[in-house]
Parts: structure tokens; sequence; C-alpha cells
């Protein structure tokens, strides 16, 4: 299986007065922590009364507060809603793709008789030369499962994308759309943010990443499992980011993918070990998905631990750890015990189908 990353400057400022210092935006590129400030050339504004720091704007990052230091430590009772939040969204998320998977398998079986009658007919009837849909279904049908999974992911970032250029939307995007354990709304960041990018290359790194793993993954765990995996994913590795925050006292805005992709990179090479993975720019060096894991987990622990400011490391390794524990344990535990529910489910149904046709009599 061919990797590919790519690495890319990005500039940021360093907090308490010091001057922007660039960082580097790599495969993992995930949620940014912080952005660059510009000299303010007009009239000060007001500091925010819940922060207490001053907003600022740019023209490569959104108009967010900066990141806060806190000399006392901030209280833990932040992190309790996130907590549940996480807990249950990671529930609903695993149940919900179970009787989504379920549906389909009904449904496929229901529809096979008719989809076997249209293509007889689309063998009889005349084919248009040019016709545009023909083009489109015939380029969706190349593509493999796991692409076409993720082209829905890839379509939500980029209406998302399309959203930070409305500034109007300004506010909506800033209060929703990053997560801050500062913020006063706390629990739907932590996925919505997942779908933001204000950066052009940030989202097309990501999204280049996701797809270039969306084969692999997806043959692993099947569609529903998948997305499942990939929403808790965002969930949990903001919430890791919120405790690492809360810990350190450093409050500052995130947004960004990479926590979700680091899940399905941590899986492919948790399960794939040997397989071999390469840079885009430099495909004559090759490494081992294994070695690459060690790699990136050495790196954002690191991080963690030195302080770097240079990516949103805790949400790094929140992913990758999410990843790594659930192919190894969280399938067995989660996945294939699934089955308690299915049948509740499919009783539901039949009750009120049930119903439904006693009426009609």
């Amino acid at each position: 299986m061919a990797w590919s990353c790519w690495a890319r400057l990005c500039s940021r400022e360093a907090l308490s007065g010091r001057r922007s210092r660039g960082h580097r935006f790599t495969l993992y590129t995930q949620q940014r922590n912080g952005f660059k400030r510009v000299p303010q050339k007009t009239e000060p504004q007001k500091p925010d009364p819940e922060t207490g720091s001053k907003p600022y704007k740019s023209s490569l990052s959104p108009p967010v507060q900066e990141a806060i230091f806190y000399t006392s430590s901030p209280s833990l009772k932040r992190l309790v809603k996130p907590f549940f939040f996480t807990i249950g969204f990671t529930g609903c998320a695993f149940g919900s793709a179970a009787i989504w998977q379920y549906e389909y398998l009904k449904s496929r079986v229901q529809n096979y008789f008719d989809e076997a009658r249209a293509d007889w007919m689309d063998k009889l009837r005349p084919q248009k030369n040019g016709d545009f849909r023909k083009q489109v279904n015939i380029w969706w049908n190349s593509l493999s499962e796991g692409q076409r999974t993720v082209t829905g992911i890839i379509a939500a970032n980029v209406f998302v994308f399309c959203l930070w250029r409305i500034p109007s939307m300004q506010r909506t995007m800033i209060t929703y759309f990053t997560s801050n354990p500062a913020s006063r709304v706390l629990c739907s960041p932590m996925l919505l943010s997942t779908f933001s990018h204000f950066s052009l290359f940030h989202m097309a790194a990501n999204m280049y990443v996701l797809w270039s793993f969306s084969s692999s993954i997806v043959s692993l765990l099947g569609r529903e499992q998948f997305i499942a995996v990939y929403l808790s994913a965002g969930v949990i590795s903001t919430f890791v980011s919120y405790v690492s925050k809360v810990t350190t006292g450093r409050f500052g805005p995130s947004l960004g993918a990479s926590g979700a992709i680091m899940t399905v990179l941590a899986a492919v090479c948790t399960k794939m070990p040997e397989a071999k993975l390469a840079i885009i720019l430099l495909p004559m060096f090759t490494f081992t998905a294994g070695n690459a894991l060690k790699a990136i987990i050495a790196m954002d622990t690191a991080g963690l631990v030195l302080g770097w400011k240079f990516f949103d490391h805790a949400a790094h390794l929140g992913g990758a750890l999410f990843g790594m524990w659930y192919v190894t344990y969280g399938h067995e535990l989660i996945w294939k015990n699934r089955e308690p529910l299915v049948k509740a489910w499919h009783e539901m149904r039949s009750k009120s189908r049930g119903k439904g046709g006693g009426g009609s009599h």
C-alpha cells in the first residue's frame, strides 16, 4: 500500500508577546493551536469578558481569541459535560452504525430483483454517447468502496471550508466549528471542528491522507463501522485535547480532521505493520507502516511533554491511541457485541409493521 505525506510551513504566533514563528504542516496536520496575529492598525478592541483576551483578525486564519495561559489551575468541572458527551455520542454512533448495516443488508436483499430488472432494461435502452450522467456513474463505479465512503466526508469538509469564506458566518464558525474548553459552547464543537478547516492547504492535506487510506480502512472495518469509528475518533481526540488544555492551563482554539485521521492511520498501521509506505515527493525512500506509527507517536509524545506548540499533540495522541486500541480490542468488545441491539431493533420493526397491518384491515 502506498502511503504519502506532505510537509509545508505555516506561520503561527507564539503567545505572551513573543514574535510569530513558523511551524511545519505535515501529513498529520491537525487542529492548529492558535493563529497568526497581525499588528492592529485600527482602534483597540475591548477585551472579551469571558476570556479576558483581545480578538484579532488575519487574512490567513479565522479571527479567533488568543490562546490563554492561566496562572492557577482551571476547574476540572469544565470536562464533565464533554466527558458525558463523548461517551453518549460514541455509543450512539456505533448503535446507529449497527442499525444502518442491518437496514442496508435487508434492503439489498429486497432490491435484488429490482436491480436485475433495471440492468436488463438498460441493455435494451439505447445508450447516449457523451451523456454526462453516464460518465459520472462510470467514474463513481470505478471507485473502491472506501473511496466512495469518504467522498461524503470530503464534501462536508469542503462545504464547511466555504462557510469560513462568508464574513457574516465568522462568529458562528468560531463558536461552533473551533473547539476550545474556554468557550461557552463545549460539546457540539467537539464533532463540528472535525469537519472544519480555515486553510485550503490544511484541508487538502488532511483530505488527501484520508483518501489514500480509505480503501484499506474500509476493507478492514466495513463502511458502517468505519463511519462510527471516524466520527467517534473526532470527538474522542477533541476530548483528549480538552483534558490537556485544562490540565496545562493553556486554552486555545483547535480545528481540523487530523484527530480522526490519526485514528484511521494508526488502525491501518497496527493491522498492517509490514506494509510499505512512501513519501509523496520522495518515493524512493520507503519504510514500514509499523515504523511510521512509532515515529508519529514518539514525535507527538515529545511535543506534548516538551510543550511544543506546532500542533495539537494531545489530539494527535488521542486519535492514534484510540485507533490502535479499537483494532486490537475495541472491535471485539463493541462491534461484535452489537447483536442484542440489532435483535431489539428487528423486533421493534416487526411489531410496528404488525400493528400497521392490523389497523389497515
